[in-house]
């Protein structure tokens, strides 16, 4: 069973000092560690750590960008 994580345990997944860099997005969270445009937790103007489910109304790309990542778990 994958957990669950919420705003507060997201948040320690925010890519800085060697922590894990996750995001969550509709409900799932997703490992974007390895992501080559994901450097210290941040990509463009978005960070790890935080749900990106708004933000990404604004990218140049749609949720296809994080079909290549492996989800972690569920977010609510």
């Amino acid at each position: 069973m994958a957990p669950t994580f919420d705003e507060s345990t997201l948040s320690q997944y925010d890519g800085r000092e060697g922590r894990p860099a996750y995001v969550a997005y509709q409900g799932k969270v997703y490992d974007v560690s390895d992501g080559p445009n994901w450097v210290n937790g941040e990509h463009i103007n978005h960070l790890a750590g935080v749900d990106l489910t708004e933000q990404m109304d604004d990218a140049p790309h749609g949720d296809e960008a994080l079909e290549e990542y492996p989800v972690v778990g569920d977010y609510a």
